[in-house]
Order: C-alpha cells, then structure tokens, then sequence
C-alpha cells in the first residue's frame, strides 16, 4: 500500500549533500506500529509512577551520555552550529536531558476536591492510550523530547514520526531512549506527510500531538475528529516586539533582542519577526542590530567560529527568498542582506534587516521563518499594541523597555500564549508553552504540558 519504493533524503543544509536515505513507512508499517504501541500500553500503564520515573531517569541519562554525538547529527543534518557561542545543537542536545529531568520533578497525585463527614471526591490523573506525535524540522530532537517524555511518564506509549528533513537525528534519539525502555512503548515511522496523514488518521489514538504549519494542524483536528482523539496543536507563530519609545539597547539586551530575532538562524517558531520601533528610535536600533549582525559569522555549522548556521531546507529558502524579494519590490529599504550569499552550496541566505514595510506586506503578515528583521516604525503605543495583535498567529510576543511597570501594562494587552518582557524565545522545561488563534490550542511543557496527556478520573466514596 503506497510508499513501498519511496525514500527520504537527508540532506546536509550547508553543503546540499545527500549524506543518509532511509525508507518510508508503509500504511502496514504504521498501522504495525500503532499495534505494538497498542500491546505495550497495559504493562506500561500498569506501572506505578515511580516505576516509570525510574525509566525515564535512565533514558535521560542515556541522553546525556550521548549529547556531543547527537550534536554533530543535528549540525550535519539540520544545520545549527555545533561549537560554543551561540544556541546551536550542543544547546539543542544538552537541552533533550535537561527536559526528561525537569518532567521527573513534577508530581502526580491524587487532589482531594471535597470531603466532609459523609464523602470524599478524590481528582485522579489518568493514561489517555496510543499517542500519535509529529514533529518538525526546526528544533527536531528537543521538541521530540518535550513531546514524548510527559506522554510516556503519565503512562502513554507513543508512535513518532518526525520531520522527513531531520529523520536521522530523531531516530538517533529515540534509540538512545528506547536502549533503557520496554518493547514497544515508543516507536518511530517515517516519511512525508503521506505518512504523517496515515498515522492521524488511524482510530486507535487517544491523541495527537503535533507541530507544524496551521494549514497541516486544521487538517490534524478534522481527521482526530472523526475518533475524538484529543488534540495538542503547536502551529507556529509570527512573532512581534514592542520596543517603548527611548529603551536602551546596548550590550548584553542589544545582544538579546538580536538572539530574539536570530535564534537558529529566525527558524524558531517563537522568534521576533516583526519588530515594531518608535519612530524616533529607528535609526538608533537598525543601526545596533545591524552592527551585532555584522559580527555573527554565518557558515557551516561543523566550522569553529560559526555562530549563525544555512536554513534547513531548500523549501524553506526558497520561501524567505521569495518573500523578501517581494518586500523589495514593494517598499522595502535593505538596511543589510537581501539576497542569497554567493558561491554557497548550501542553503545560505545571509541575515537581513529591512525597514520601510508595515502590516499588510506579504513579509509582515506571514511567518518568513528565516533570518529576516522587519523593522517597523510606530507613533503611539496603542499603534504599536493594535499592529502587533494584528496577525492570525499568536505564539509568542515581547515588550522591551527600561520601565517594568511600564513594559507589563504593555504586554498585557497583547495577545499571545507567552508574552516576555525584555528578553524573547526563552523557554524553560517548567513553564508551559502554547499559543492561541491560529497558533493552535493546548500546551507544552511544565506541569500543564503534564496534564495534558492525562485524562481526569473523579473518585467520589460514600463514607460508612
């Protein structure tokens, strides 16, 4: 059925080489994937929560162990710069094991609702089932990570299937997990979307975790619908900042608003993509960014010194070339950038700082996902809240100003799943992680992101 000869390529982003080809997943293939999954779930669920906590200690220390070689894998395979400097994939790696720990601290026990002389409710956490877990290019074994670990603490078994960009990295993940793990908790398909589609459309789910496009996310919640599979959707952002007129931006916080922007070369769904800038400060920003983006050396991720890494893949290159040659052509003033980097193999497109645009440009309101700035001057704060709130995505925003009481009010007023202050992209195992419009529903991450792979079960006793 389908897939029988098809392959997936993986390419390395900054030389354009294939390096590894595997096979994709048939229908049978996951529908035998599912099974397992299917006939682990009652041992696996049956444990005690300390005894699965045991297992994910090791499956963490496993990962740790293998942290500098999953490095490399990423680097070779996604593109993140693999040495110290900046956020690259020894960040990413280190990061998987930093999670798996984290998750282990929260407690799972049963809330007493009400109690009195006659009864006692008692709120108890629950297994859901078979997960289906998709995840994305970008960010691949960290956010595979943050995903499967809380389904398979609460007692879940999972079937993943990863980005077909960056399979190699993920399988190398999860056979580093699954050394420590019984048979058939967590199991890997692989393919396209093609495959993607035979996993969320399988009955026997209890839920669906994915991250990905908004048009891939709507297409997830109509086919769980069909078996009212629940549903975590992580679609993606267009991410604004507001800098209050006069902020200071020099030194380490010039160095942060650049990360918010840069983060894996602006391929992170909760990065700065429109950044809305008084217009009496304009020229004093462009100028810090531009001169921080004129030190970062982009390149080969597996170069020392290389702090800025190619984009992922060539559908994504061509994406952010097209949509900054349309900002070029409608308005857009290239502060620096704006074209692809010559004599490059890869996919290199160089960072970009552009001025000139305003909500409405085909730059602006669409999720670019690469190394852009957009940097857009406003008049009054209210311009700036109504532009930023102005998107169909919200993920991720930030307010940036030297008055705290000044920035909060600000970013109260945004809308969004995580709005910062004076700092971007920061996410921290413990804190929960969602958005919400096109954004997609539901959260990732702390004890929230927990519970959500849960099911609630009231226990209500008539006393003697």
């Amino acid at each position: 059925m389908g897939n029988e000869a098809s392959t997936v390529k993986s390419i390395n982003p900054a030389t354009g080489e294939v390096f590894a080809e595997t096979k994709m997943s048939t229908q049978e293939e996951v529908n035998a994937a599912v099974q397992k999954a299917k006939e682990a779930y009652p041992k696996w669920s049956g444990l005690s929560d300390e005894e699965r906590k045991s297992y994910l200690a090791k499956a963490a220390e496993a990962v740790k162990a293998s942290t500098k070689e999953l490095a490399e894998l990423i680097t070779k395979e996604q593109g993140k710069p693999l040495f110290p400097g900046g956020p690259g994939s020894l960040f990413e790696a280190g990061a998987c094991s930093t999670w798996i720990e984290a998750n282990l601290a929260h407690k799972l026990e049963p809330e007493v609702l009400v109690e009195d002389d006659t009864m006692r409710a008692e709120l108890h956490r629950v297994s859901l089932g078979v997960f289906g877990i998709i995840t994305p290019w970008n960010w691949p074994t960290i956010i595979s990570t943050w995903c499967v670990i809380p389904a398979l603490r609460t007692g879940n078994t999972v079937v993943l299937k990863p980005s077909e960009y960056t399979t190699q990295c993920v399988v190398e993940l999860i056979k580093t997990i699954n050394s420590v793990l019984p048979e058939g908790v967590l199991n890997v398909v692989i393919g396209d979307g093609s495959v993607g589609a035979m996993l969320t459309g399988h009955p026997d789910l209890a839920k669906i975790v994915f991250t990905g496009s908004t048009r891939t996310g709507k297409k997830i919640a109509e086919a769980a619908s069909k078996s009212l599979a629940r549903v975590t959707l992580e679609c993606g952002g267009n991410d604004a900042g507001i800098l209050l007129k006069g902020t200071k931006m020099e030194g380490p916080r010039a160095m942060d608003l650049f990360w918010g922007c840069m983060l894996n070369s602006g391929q992170t769904c909760a990065v700065i993509k429109r950044l809305y800038v008084h217009e009496d400060d304009v020229d004093r920003i462009t100028n810090a960014l531009d001169e921080i983006a004129g030190s970062m050396k982009m390149g080969n991720g597996l170069e020392e010194g290389t702090l800025l890494g190619p984009l992922s893949n060539k559908m994504q290159y061509d994406i952010v070339v097209d949509l900054v040659e349309d900002a070029k052509k409608n308005g857009g003033k290239i502060i620096r950038g704006g074209s692809p980097m010559p004599d490059t193999k890869g996919y290199f497109f160089p960072v970009t700082i552009i001025t000139g645009l305003d909500n409405g440009s085909k730059l602006v309101d669409n999720e670019q996902f690469g190394p852009v700035i957009v940097i857009i001057s406003y008049k009054t704060i209210d311009e700036a809240v109504t532009k930023a709130n102005d998107s169909k995505s919200a993920l991720g925003a930030s307010v940036w100003g030297d008055d705290l009481k000044e920035a909060q009010a600000v970013g109260s007023r945004l809308v969004a799943g995580t709005v910062w202050i004076n700092q971007h992209a920061a996410l921290h195992p413990l804190v929960p992680f969602g958005g919400v419009k096109d954004s997609g529903y539901g959260v990732e991450s702390g004890a929230l992101g927990l519970l959500g792979t849960t099911a609630t079960k009231v226990i209500n006793i008539k006393k003697a």
